[in-house]
This record gives C-alpha cells, structure tokens and sequence, in this order.
C-alpha cells in the first residue's frame, strides 16, 4: 500500500541529528548524513555537491583548528525537505566566526605570496546560499542551507 503523502512530507522534513567525535576520521559520516539528506530533498548533483563541500570545509576547520586534535564533539542536525537542506553544526570548541575568519581570493597574486588559511572557508560560504554563525551556551553554532538548482541561485558572499 503506497504511503499517504502527508507521511511522505513529513519523514522528509524532520529534523535528523549525528553526533560524532571531532576526528578526520568522523568526516565520512558528516558527509555520508548530509548526502543522504541531499537525496531526501531530491537534490541535483551540483546542490549535493555544493552543501557537502561546505559542510566538509567546517567540520574540518573544528576538527583541525577548533579543538586542535584535542578531544571534542560535533553535533550535526539536518533537515531536508522539497529542494532544500539545511544543516546545523555545532561544536563546544573556542569561538570561532567563520565569516570573521574568511579570506576572500586575492586574484592576481601568486598562490606563492598569498596569506595561508581562510580560503576554503570562503570557498565554503560561497557554495551555500545561505549561512549563519551563533556563539550560544558555550557552543558555536552554524547553519548553512542549499535550494536545488534553478530555485535560488547561490549568491555571491560579501
């Protein structure tokens, strides 16, 4: 018997949550969690491209430059509906803005002479069409959301 549209709707949009150790190793199941909600919005492979490239830029930024290699936590909340997914990050490590911290691309200077860091966070803020950083109870918190293609085309980030 086919599933009432309702239930369809509804398993599709609520929220799903991971929480893994702030290790290289935890990476693949970020990404395996945000592509699966991807498939659940029914995402092109550019949009689920896009939102676990940025997702995957964070979640290395709190594991290598947040706890430092140190013990820590990442929780990661998603929800996923018709042409959309958003994710949630959260993480007990120093404050940390990702906007703050981006490097926007110097064109013209020599990768040689270019400041090291920041850039894949741009390259991250710039994959979503929308982003959002909270400092809350000691958590930083940051929300990225991807609309499928043809929907909301991904803004250029300031």
């Amino acid at each position: 018997m086919a599933e009432p549209l309702h239930d369809t709707v509804a398993a599709a949009t609520a929220p799903a949550e991971l929480e893994v150790p702030a290790t290289l190793g935890a990476l693949g199941d970020i990404a395996a969690f945000v592509l699966r909600l991807a498939g659940r919005a029914g995402l092109d492979k550019r949009a689920s491209y896009r939102i676990r490239l940025a997702v995957d830029e964070l979640a290395t930024n709190i594991v290598m430059h947040g706890y430092r290699g140190g013990r820590g936590r990442i929780t990661v909340r998603g929800r996923s509906g018709p042409g959309r997914v958003q994710i949630v990050l959260a993480d007990r490590a120093p404050a940390f803005d990702p906007v703050a911290g981006r490097i926007p691309p110097a064109p013209g200077t020599p990768p040689e002479r270019r400041r090291i860091g920041g850039l894949g966070i741009h390259l991250a803020l710039t994959s979503v069409d929308e982003f959002s950083y909270v400092r809350r109870d000691g958590r930083n918190i940051s929300t990225l959301t991807v609309t499928a293609e043809g929907t909301d085309p991904c803004p250029p980030r300031p």
